[in-house]
């Protein structure tokens, strides 16, 4: 079977301060819905979503966190094998912007993605629906210049620029899936090409 045929599975993690909308952000883009009632996330949520990118058909698997103190510790768990994380923040809110330092820090220490210094981010500010704002877009991008992110901002109650943020994040998160993949591929080639040849050694 062609490789290119098999769906391939993506981890995305949504961290951020409680109350920003990572929930809300999630189910407009996989649901197409918005409910006014604030419900804060016990430990994860999850949800998935199958697209096709580049040829290729993928499963994302969007996992929202907890965005408070009691719950960080399951971070260890959540975080490992993440290919891509989004960074969430309220426009209207300084502090939940400021906390995301802290917030890709844990990530980075917890999740201990293989390539540190290469892992993708998306900085995702949500709440531009809101006329009281407190961050402003260039303020932003210039942070997601110093860490090498990109910049995404958009609201998930008016349905405004949901979409793009997620496939970015999955565009991001299939070129680390591929690049570690073909570098554990190619491991193992190398030590079971050998065996396949006699035959009667190994009938795996």
């Amino acid at each position: 079977m062609n490789d290119r045929n098999k769906p391939v599975t993506l981890k995305m993690i949504l961290l951020g301060n409680s109350g920003v909308g990572k929930s809300s952000f999630m189910n407009r883009y996989v649901n197409h819905c918005f409910t006014n009632m604030y419900r804060i996330t016990i430990g994860t949520d999850f949800l998935s979503k199958t697209i096709t990118m580049d040829g290729d058909m993928v499963n994302l698997q969007i996992w929202d966190t907890a965005g408070t103190e009691r719950f960080q510790s399951l971070g260890n768990f959540l975080y490992r094998e993440a290919h891509c994380c989004l960074l969430v923040f309220d426009v209207t809110s300084r502090d939940s912007f400021s906390a995301l330092e802290e917030w890709r820090k844990e990530f980075l220490f917890q999740g201990e993605p293989e390539d540190p210094d290469h892992f993708p981010f998306i900085v995702l500010g949500n709440k531009t629906d809101l006329s009281d704002r407190e961050v402003s877009g260039i303020k932003a991008q210039q942070w997601c210049r110093e860490i090498g992110a990109e910049y995404f901002e958009g609201s998930a109650k008016a349905d405004l620029d949901v979409e793009k943020p997620f496939l970015t994040a999955a565009r991001s998160g299939l070129q680390q899936y591929k690049k570690h993949t073909l570098e554990n591929t190619g491991h193992f080639q190398i030590t079971c090409e050998q065996p396949r040849e006699t035959r009667n050694a190994c009938e795996c």
